[in-house]
């Protein structure tokens, strides 16, 4: 197995469609996180982190192309990222996201399919796999993820061998959804994602987790979209991802003067990263 993260990110955007509005600032959040993310991962740090980012107006074929690649390379983590909209099938039991140039009619034929995501990291090459939702569903999608039921599109969100970190919130039309957190904007998960990895958390180690993170994430985090709030997703054990906790580094090195400073921070970024034993 390969020693890096392959980290795929897709924020799709569903084009001029008014019914596609959730998807407005996918790409912008998807830019956002490709350049965060690969400096804040502990295991490897930035040159050992392979970023893939899709256009946003990509069709289905393309992003799911450019995830199977990425799957296919051993590493220790495949990271992926879906930001967007999310549609459900005529039968509610799957989820699409809404890809560019659909329509209120094809949107689920055309966009990229949950399951065909999930079945490709769980046949990859990766040791360990996470994915980062930001997205809204629109009233059918959202009615489907409420329902209970083995054959829901609400058990497509607890894969076993998929573990999830975000939300996905409710996106309602017109004047009702105005003033919602699309994904990718400000208040949204990947926008309080950065801002948390930017600042750090004071007090906590070198290398955080998502469990460590998720307080910090929530209190930046807008309202939910749409009257009935959001679903927040955080992976357990088997989600670990660790990322480089940015106060820990700054109070190590408070007291040192400008030239140690800049030895210190010189050396840790081209020592081994080996994420600490437990």
């Amino acid at each position: 197995m390969g020693g890096g993260i392959e980290l795929v990110v897709i924020g799709a955007d569903g084009g001029p469609e008014r019914a596609h509005g959730g998807s407005a600032r996918a790409a912008r959040g998807a830019a956002l996180l490709a350049e965060v993310l690969p400096g804040r991962c502990f295991d490897t740090g930035t040159k050992g982190c392979r970023v893939t980012l899709v256009p946003p107006h990509a069709d289905a074929n393309a992003m799911l192309t450019a995830l199977r690649s990425a799957a296919q390379r051993p590493a220790r983590w495949l990271v992926v990222c879906l930001l967007g909209q999310l549609v459900v099938d005529p039968r509610g039991r799957r989820l699409a996201l809404v890809a560019g140039g659909s329509t209120a009619d094809n949107a689920y034929r055309r966009g990229l399919a949950w399951d065909w995501v999930v079945s490709t990291m769980v046949h990859g090459e990766a040791e360990d796999t996470l994915l980062l939702v930001d997205a809204v569903a629109d009233r059918e999608a959202w009615a489907a993820l409420e329902r209970g039921g083995e054959d829901g599109a609400g058990e497509l969100l607890a894969h076993s061998r998929v573990p999830l970190w975000g939300r996905v919130g409710r996106f309602v039309t017109g004047r009702r959804g105005r003033d919602a957190v699309l994904p990718g904007g400000e208040g949204s998960f990947a926008w309080a994602l950065a801002r948390v990895l930017e600042h750090g958390l004071p007090g906590a180690p070198a290398a955080v987790g998502p469990a460590e993170l998720q307080p910090a994430v929530e209190a930046e985090l807008g309202p939910g979209p749409g009257p009935t709030g959001a679903r927040l997703l955080v992976p357990g054990q088997n989600g670990r991802l660790l990322m480089r906790n940015r106060a820990a580094v700054r109070g190590a090195l408070a007291g040192l003067s400008l030239s140690e400073e800049l030895l210190a921070v010189l050396w840790r970024e081209s020592a081994p990263t080996d994420p600490p034993s437990a």
